[in-house]
């Protein structure tokens, strides 16, 4: 990001091409809607073109940029007085299953996909702050310090979600197993 911001253009690809697919599937699985998300994406990159010439270094840069996608989301949801999609919401297009390895064998492939199918379920499930700070953890790569930064709150509640989340993840998973 210093490179960017000090006139270097091809800093940007690289920063687009590394954190690309971790904000847009935050982004996603906080509104559990991709029209959205595309928009609320393009904004968040948008917001950190403009805020370029400003850009000093305080914490990592992808706490930076998950702050930016966190604002820009919470700023969505401010606007339409909501703070999250229904998840009983028909018209909200659902999340696309991860596919299973071409080389796995077709019962460990299908298996593999309901694996997945129930971790989106229980993740949809979650509190909305949860969900948050579980997939700021997992598509962000965030520490506790970075979410808590991230989403203006404690350390210790930002652990606590964590907490909470992979709690009941897991005692999802292991319900479906």
């Amino acid at each position: 990001m210093l490179g960017y911001r000090d006139g270097d253009a091809a800093g940007f690809d690289v920063l687009y091409a590394r954190h690309k697919g971790g904000v847009y599937r935050y982004l996603l699985r906080q509104c559990r809607n991709p029209a959205l998300a595309d928009e609320l994406f393009q904004d968040v990159w948008m917001n950190l073109i403009r805020a370029r010439d400003g850009y000093t270094v305080q914490a990592k840069f992808a706490t930076y940029l998950y702050r930016i996608a966190h604002n820009r989301l919470m700023d969505h949801f401010r606007r339409h007085d909501a703070t999250a999609v229904s998840l009983d919401d028909e018209s909200a297009t659902p999340v696309a299953e991860p596919v299973a390895p071409r080389s796995a064998e077709p019962e460990a492939s299908a298996d593999a996909r309901e694996q997945a199918a129930q971790l989106l379920a229980l993740l949809a499930e979650l509190p909305v702050e949860q969900r948050e700070a579980f997939v700021l953890q997992q598509e962000g790569g965030l520490s506790i310090e970075e979410i808590a930064e991230t989403t203006g709150v404690t350390r210790e509640t930002a652990k606590s979600r964590l907490r909470y989340a992979l709690a009941k993840l897991r005692r999802g998973m292991q319900a479906w197993q």
